[in-house]
């Protein structure tokens, strides 16, 4: 006959539980923590999220749009680049990956430095002359009058 391992371990039940006096009670939530999931390739969805990320390529501007582009540079130079309101389009190199994206930001000139080839606005952005997609120059009188 077999015995009832309730009986064998009767005298055991009614003991008080135990309760460390070296180790603290562990929190419920750091409990829990055990039983959360386990990621064995660390890393591997911000490179799933890197490689989904979609990129631009350079353009490559037709003589129409390279004509029209330096027309708004002589415009800019004409009337003294410092302090004239812009809008530009460039386009900006990704860091991480072949292509890039296209931004537009608008403000005052704070230089047009021929030489480095770079448009400095009053907000620190520098952009490089060969980057711009599509300037437009806002003249207080005249052309393009804001």
């Amino acid at each position: 006959m077999k015995k009832d391992p309730m009986e064998k371990y009767a005298d055991l039940l009614d003991l008080p539980h135990h309760v460390s006096s070296s180790h603290p009670k562990m929190s419920l939530s750091d409990r829990a923590a055990q039983f959360s999931p386990f990621a064995a390739l660390t890393g591997y969805d911000s490179y799933i999220r890197e490689e989904g990320r979609q990129v631009a390529s350079r353009p490559e501007l037709g003589d129409e749009e390279r004509a029209e582009l330096d027309e708004q540079f002589r415009l800019l130079e004409q009337n003294g680049d410092r302090g004239v309101f812009v809008t530009v389009t460039y386009f900006e190199e990704d860091l991480r990956k072949d292509g890039g994206a296209f931004r537009t930001v608008s403000g005052i000139v704070r230089s047009l430095d021929r030489v480095r080839k770079i448009l400095r606005m009053e907000d620190r952005t520098m952009i490089p002359f060969d980057d711009i997609v599509n300037l437009s120059v806002f003249l207080k009188n005249g052309e393009n009058e804001l």
